[in-house]
C-alpha cells in the first residue's frame, strides 16, 4: 500500500535573526509528520501523528525515505532546505509533492494554508508562527509542549487540505476583493499534475 508522510517544520529563528533568506540557517526546533498508508484512491487506511525533536531527526529520514509521498505546503522552498543541514541525504531528491507549488502551477500565485483552510475547511491555523520562534526562545517544557502542538496542528490542516482536494478535484477561496476562486487539480497517484483550469464565479 502507498506510504504517505504529511509534515512540518519550525525553526529556532527568524529571517531577520539570521540576516539571511536562507532557510538552511535558521535551525529546526521540531518537526511533526503525519505517517499514514493509504489505498490507490488515497483513503486513509491507517496513519499516526509523531513529532521529531533534534536527536530523533534519524527515525524521520527513514520515514521520508520510505514514503511514496513526502507531503508539505511550501515544502520544496522553506521545509526541505531547513532540514537539509542536519542529514547528508540529499532531502530534495525524495517524493516530495509540496501543495503550494502545486496551486501556483495551476493559479499563477501563492495562496496561505490559512486562507485555503478557513474557506475550504471552516476553520484555520491555531496559532501564530512567530509563536513557535517564542515558544523555542522560552525553552521551559510548557513552552515546548504548545510548540509541539502548534506544529502538530499545523500539520493536520495540511493533511486535511490535500485530503479535500483528493476528494473534490478542486480548491477553493476568497481572494482580497472577495471574490470566490476556485482552482481545479488532480492529486491522483497515477497523474503527473500538470496545469489545470482555474475558475472564477
Amino acid at each position: 500500500m502507498p506510504k504517505q508522510v504529511i509534515f512540518d517544520v519550525e525553526t529556532k529563528q527568524i529571517f531577520s535573526d539570521v540576516g539571511s533568506k536562507d532557510p538552511g540557517k535558521l535551525g529546526v526546533s521540531v518537526v511533526s509528520a503525519y505517517i499514514r498508508e493509504v489505498d490507490q484512491d488515497q483513503q486513509e487506511l491507517s496513519g499516526q501523528m509523531q513529532s521529531f525533536w533534534e536527536k530523533d531527526f534519524d527515525k524521520l529520514w527513514q520515514y521520508f525515505k520510505e514514503a511514496d509521498r513526502v507531503i508539505g505546503f511550501n515544502s520544496l522552498h522553506f521545509d526541505v532546505p531547513a532540514l537539509q543541514p542536519y542529514t547528508s541525504i540529499d532531502l530534495k531528491s525524495l517524493a516530495h509533492f509540496d501543495i503550494l507549488e502545486q496551486i501556483y502551477k495551476n493559479f499563477g500565485k501563492r495562496v496561505g494554508l490559512s486562507t485555503l483552510a478557513r474557506d475550504s475547511l471552516g476553520h484555520t491555523k491555531t496559532d501564530q508562527g512567530l509563536n513557535a520562534v517564542l515558544y523555542w526562545a522560552k525553552g521551559d517544557p510548557q513552552s515546548l509542549q504548545k510548540l509541539q502542538s502548534y506544529c502538530e496542528a499545523d500539520v493536520a490542516i495540511t493533511r486535511d487540505v490535500y485530503d479535500y482536494i483528493v476528494r473534490h478535484g478542486e480548491i477553493q477561496f476568497r481572494n482580497k476583493w472577495n471574490q470566490v476562486q476556485k482552482v481545479v487539480l488532480d492529486f491522483s497517484l497515477k497523474e503527473n499534475n500538470d496545469s489545470k483550469q482555474i475558475g472564477l464565479f
